[in-house]
C-alpha cells in the first residue's frame, strides 16, 4: 500500500481522492476541532489535532509508522488566505508573504525535508501563481532546490493550474497544484477529459474573464464530452426542505427574481431584469444561483447570507448537496452545524480531482502502468433533468431600488478603494 503524510488534512478531499486511487493516509495533522471530528467519524486515520507548527517531523514518522523515505507522498493544501482572489478583490491585494499565514507553506517544507517522502503534492488557490504575483511559488521552489542541495534528493517541480470542471467534477474551481518526485522525475499533469460550454446560456454570463482567469484554449473541444453538470451530482436532492437551509436576511425575498446560473448583475442596466444594482459593483457570488444544466460556482468556504452559490430552490445548499459537489464519496458525513460544514467543505479539494491526479501519480512515479486511469468519484449523468425553474416576480419593497447605478470604474478605483486613499492622505 502506497502511505501518505497528510498536513492540512481540512475534511479530507485530498486524501478521499488518494484513498480512491489506492493511496492510504497513514498520518494526518488539521487543527481545525469540527474537520477533525468529521475524519475521527468516518475514517480510522491517525490524527493530530494541533497546529502543524507544533508538531515535529519525528511525531510525524512515529504517528504514521514511517521511517525515514517511507512514505510514498506528502499531500496538503496549506491554508491559502494569504493568496486568495477573495482577499485580493476585498481588499486591492492579497497580503500574500506578508501573512503570518503564509508561514503554513515552510512547514509543509520542512516535513518534506525532514521526512523525504518519494513524491509530494501541494494544492493552493490559483493566485499562488498569478503571473507577476507568484513570489509563494518562487519561495516554493527556491526552498525546494536549497533542500536538493542540503540533503541530497532531486525533488522536480511541476506546477500546473487545474479546473476541475474539466475533468468530469460538478464544479467550476480553479486551483494550484504542484508535483514533484524525490528522484528527479517529471511530472505530465493529465489533460483534460471534459469540457465546459461557453459561459451565459441565453444569459447574461455570470464571471468576466477579470474574475475567471482560466486558460481557454480547448476548453470547447467537441471530441470531449461535456462536463457533468450540478444537476448530475445533486438532482435527486433537490426537494429538501430542512428549514435551516432557507435564505436569510436583507436580500432573502430578492433571490426568487434571479434566474438560474446568474448572479445580481441579472438585475443591472445590462441584464435582462430591473436596474436595481450599479455594473460590477458587488462581488461576483452576490445572489448567484445554481444552473442545473452546468457545473456548479466554486463554493465559497465562508459566505455571507447574500454569498451563493445557492440552489436553484432559492436557498442554501445543504451539507449533503456540497459533499456531492465536492465529489465527496457517498456516505462520508460531515460533522457540526451547516456554517461548519460550509466551512470544511468550501476550503476542501474536490476528492475526484485529487483522484486524478492520484492515478497519474501512481502511474508515472510508481509504474502501476494496469491502473484504470479513470476516477471513479465522478458522479453519472442524469438523463433526466427538467427545465429552468421560474423565475418570480421582484418582490415589492425592492422596486425602490429600481433606476440609474453608477458602474464599477474599474480594479483598485471602487469605493473601497477611494476610503483607503482618503486615509492615507488623512481626508
Amino acid at each position: 500500500m502506497h502511505k501518505v503524510i497528510s498536513l492540512f488534512t481540512g475534511a479530507g478531499g485530498l486524501d478521499l481522492g488518494f484513498e480512491a486511487a489506492g493511496f492510504e493516509t497513514a498520518v494526518a495533522v488539521e487543527m481545525d476541532p469540527d474537520a477533525v471530528t468529521t475524519l475521527r467519524f468516518n475514517r480510522d486515520w491517525p490524527v493530530l489535532d494541533r497546529d502543524i507548527h507544533a508538531v515535529s517531523s519525528q511525531e510525524l514518522a512515529r504517528a504514521g509508522g514511517l521511517g525515514q523515505g517511507q512514505a510514498s507522498i506528502l499531500i496538503g493544501g496549506p491554508p491559502c488566505q494569504p493568496f486568495s482572489k477573495s482577499g485580493y478583490w476585498a481588499h486591492g491585494d492579497a497580503k500574500r508573504l506578508s501573512d503570518p499565514r503564509a508561514t503554513t507553506l515552510e512547514a509543509y517544507l520542512r516535513v518534506l525535508r525532514d521526512l523525504k517522502p518519494t513524491a509530494f503534492l501541494l494544492e493552493n488557490v490559483a493566485g499562488l501563481a498569478y503571473q507577476s504575483k507568484d513570489e509563494g511559488v518562487q519561495l516554493l521552489e527556491t526552498t525546494i532546490n536549497a533542500i536538493n542541495a542540503e540533503i541530497g534528493t532531486n525533488y522536480s517541480f511541476e506546477l500546473a493550474l487545474l479546473n476541475a470542471a474539466d475533468y468530469g467534477i460538478p464544479q467550476e474551481r480553479e486551483r494550484a497544484f504542484i508535483v514533484g518526485h524525490r528522484e528527479g522525475r517529471r511530472f505530465q499533469f493529465p489533460e483534460p477529459t471534459h469540457r465546459r460550454l461557453p459561459r451565459g446560456g441565453g444569459h447574461l454570463p455570470m464571471v468576466d474573464e477579470i474574475e475567471a482567469p482560466q486558460a481557454q484554449l480547448g476548453l470547447f473541444c467537441p471530441q470531449r464530452p461535456v462536463a457533468t453538470c450540478a444537476w448530475d451530482a445533486i438532482g435527486d436532492l433537490e426537494d429538501d426542505d430542512d428549514p435551516r437551509l432557507r435564505m436569510k436576511g436583507k436580500w432573502a425575498d430578492l433571490l426568487p427574481s434571479i434566474p438560474e446560473g446568474c448572479n445580481y448583475l441579472y438585475h443591472t442596466e445590462r441584464g435582462e431584469g430591473l436596474p436595481l444594482f450599479g455594473w460590477r459593483r458587488r462581488y461576483w457570488s452576490f445572489l448567484l444561483k445554481l444552473a442545473r444544466s452546468r457545473p456548479s460556482w466554486t463554493l465559497q468556504a465562508q459566505p455571507g447570507p447574500a454569498v451563493g452559490p445557492f440552489h436553484w430552490k432559492s436557498r442554501r445548499l445543504s451539507a449533503r448537496e456540497m459533499c456531492r459537489l465536492q465529489t465527496f464519496p457517498e456516505g462520508f458525513e460531515v460533522q457540526g452545524n451547516l456554517r461548519s460544514a460550509q466551512r470544511q467543505l468550501g476550503n476542501a479539494v474536490p476528492s475526484a480531482l485529487a483522484e486524478v491526479l492520484a492515478r497519474a501519480i501512481r502511474r508515472q512515479f510508481f509504474e502501476d502502468t494496469r491502473l484504470d486511469p479513470r476516477p471513479r468519484l465522478i458522479p453519472t449523468v442524469r438523463p433526466d433533468r427538467p427545465r429552468p425553474e421560474p423565475v418570480a416576480p421582484v418582490a415589492a419593497r425592492f422596486l425602490s431600488l429600481s433606476g440609474d447605478h453608477e458602474a464599477h470604474p474599474g480594479t483598485g478605483q471602487g469605493y473601497r478603494a477611494a476610503q483607503r486613499t482618503a486615509g492615507s492622505a488623512g481626508v
